[in-house]
């Protein structure tokens, strides 16, 4: 290993150690080492100051180096774990050391910051300059597990992410031997501008999983000719595939776990009948995944950093940017399979939980390829409209929009219809959109074991907020996927007339509608969106990111405590940069 700079040797303080993986990968911190004791964070203490530089190293996969460069943080990939303790103050120096970029940035994701310590370049600060440091300092009011990540174009993509984790202040309710942490991400070997440009240029390039005439055969003997044949005519008609599930699959992307590639084998260590506590971090750029773990039941008790009761399963779907933390309690001495399938199919992330390193379980076949129905997204065979400027009858129920207020509004009134223009940046309208929070999601629940969905979410921190709902309104969810558009009601970013209006304090009932045949994961910035998923008021659960389905109307609770601007976007990259954000404004 070369001999570290003065500068370079100080920004190790702090952050921990780290050690170079095998295969000659790129080096990983401890945490993220594989077999090592020391990933197991109930061996680090809290620390308030760390010094991150942000440069690029060359990035190696099964032992080949790729010829995209990653942007590291403080040499490695994923970044160092942030260890911190709620009540106190952290001072965070991050370096640009990326020459010839614009400007570079950390957002603290789901961390309650000042608008200006949020990190986030052209909405509430001015991105960091190469070779400038900038100082994040604020006060943490909430403990749990988070993420860190950057907000310049995209660096995310590159490596540019790590780990948050926060002790509560009076200790620990949820109680482990063990305490791992396991970050999910994606690596495209082309490059994220390559992968970009490639998206733009032709809908499903990256899809090699489309229907074949041995699918229309299948089809037509299963349902019938006709009903075969009007399906095919609506999905051509929309110009959409049913089998595009994910902007990118694995035929390019390599799912890492920990930074490592499946054939790595990242390992975590337990003694039979410890209990171990696995805290899944799902960092991808674009990729959803299905975690389960064979011969293991879960019990997961925190989500997006907020302690739920404790919901017993055996799979949960992790959208990007969610947090899920879940204990097992494996008794047998033998090691099993962390398996995270991505949601169309195309490929997975795995690791170990093991008695001792060294050793695997068997790895699960990869399951068949889910195939969207009309249903799926909520259109039904004569529910669907092009927007072609034709006039579209929906019927929502009554409206309580962005300027309108009630003292007390006793139950939802609906989301509002959505009506625009003919536009480009909307290729569908859902004409019923339908509540799908029971639901597991596309290609999960069939195989007969417990599928976690948010209908089972129950908070267990109780509810600081009053019942009364002061104003609601709705955000349309909308995009052409041929024309490779995102955008929120039927407005990419660049074309929004000015950011959504939130009052300070107020509690507000926002409405989110999926008018897109593909999930969104959802993220506002600076606040939490607390889903109205049939819970009394004081149970419903807090999120900072909500996977909405395709075809989907839900509710959200959101009351605004910190002025100032806020990014609010899907957390899809290639989404967000090709439209799908908007800045809220909270006044």
């Amino acid at each position: 290993m070369k001999q570290l700079s003065r500068r370079q040797f100080m920004g190790r303080l702090g952050t921990g150690v780290f050690v170079t993986s095998i295969s000659g990968m790129l080096p990983r911190p401890l945490w993220a080492a594989t077999g090592d004791p020391e990933a197991d964070i109930l061996k680090r203490s809290p620390l308030n100051r760390y010094n991150l530089d942000i440069a690029y190293k060359p990035f190696f996969i099964k032992g080949k180096e790729e010829s995209v460069r990653a942007t590291a943080i403080n040499g490695t990939v994923p970044g160092p774990l942030m260890h911190w303790r709620e009540g106190e103050t952290v001072e965070l120096n991050v370096t640009n050391s990326l020459m010839d970029t614009p400007h570079s940035s950390i957002h603290w994701h789901g961390i309650l910051v000042p608008f200006e310590m949020d990190g986030v370049p052209g909405v509430n600060f001015p991105g960091i300059k190469p070779g400038e440091t900038f100082t994040y300092r604020y006060k943490l009011k909430q403990s749990g597990t988070y993420w860190y990540h950057s907000h310049s174009v995209f660096q995310e993509q590159t490596g540019t992410y790590g780990p948050l984790v926060i002790e509560p202040k009076n200790g620990d309710p949820i109680q482990a031997a063990r305490d791992y942490t396991v970050m999910l991400s994606d690596w495209t070997s082309d490059g994220p501008h390559t992968a970009f440009r490639n998206m733009t240029m032709s809908d499903g390039y990256y899809n090699f999983q489309q229907r074949t005439l041995g699918d229309l055969a299948r089809d037509m003997k299963a349902q019938g000719v006709s009903e075969t044949v009007a399906d095919r005519l609506a999905w051509g008609k929309m110009r959409m595939s049913p089998v595009d599930l994910a902007g990118i699959t694995g035929a390019e992307y390599t799912y890492l776990m920990n930074g490592l590639d499946p054939d790595a084998n990242w390992t975590a260590l337990f003694h039979p009948g410890e209990t171990v506590r696995l805290r899944f971090i799902n960092s991808a750029a674009m990729s959803t995944f299905d975690v389960r773990i064979p011969g293991l039941d879960m019990q997961v008790v925190m989500v997006d950093g907020k302690r739920v009761k404790p919901v017993d399963l055996h799979e949960f779907r992790i959208s990007v940017a969610e947090t899920y933390d879940v204990l097992v309690r494996p008794k047998k001495d033998q090691p099993f399979t962390i398996f995270a399938e991505s949601l169309d199919r195309s490929g997975y992330a795995r690791g170990t939980l093991s008695p001792q390193a060294g050793l695997s379980a068997p790895v699960p076949a990869l399951r068949k390829r889910p195939v969207r129905t009309l249903e799926d997204i909520g259109m039904g065979m004569m529910g669907h409209q092009e927007m072609n400027g034709q006039k579209m009858k929906m019927d929502h129920g009554k409206q309580h929009g962005p300027d309108k207020t009630a003292d007390t509004i006793p139950g939802p009134a609906g989301p509002e219809p959505f009506r625009p223009d003919d536009n480009v940046n909307t290729a569908m309208i859902v004409m019923n959109p339908k509540d799908r929070l029971s639901e597991a999601g596309i290609g999960l629940g069939e195989d007969g074991w417990k599928v976690l969905t948010y209908a089972d979410l129950v908070n267990a921190e109780g509810q600081p907020y009053s019942s009364k709902v002061d104003r609601e309104m709705t955000i349309n969810i909308t995009g052409n996927m041929e024309r490779f558009m995102f955008s929120f009601d039927g407005k990419k970013y660049s074309q929004h007339p000015g950011p959504y209006l939130f009052r300070h304090n107020e509690r507000l009932r926002l409405w989110l509608v999926n008018h897109t045949m593909m999930e969104h994961p959802i993220h506002l910035h600076g606040m939490w969106m607390q889903i109205e998923n049939g819970q009394p008021h004081d149970r419903i659960p807090y999120k900072h990111t909500i996977l909405v389905k395709p075809g989907e109307k839900l509710s959200c609770l959101i009351t605004p405590i910190e002025k100032g601007d806020w990014a609010f976007h899907c957390h899809l990259l290639y989404h967000m940069e090709a439209g799908m954000f908007q800045v809220v404004r909270v006044s």
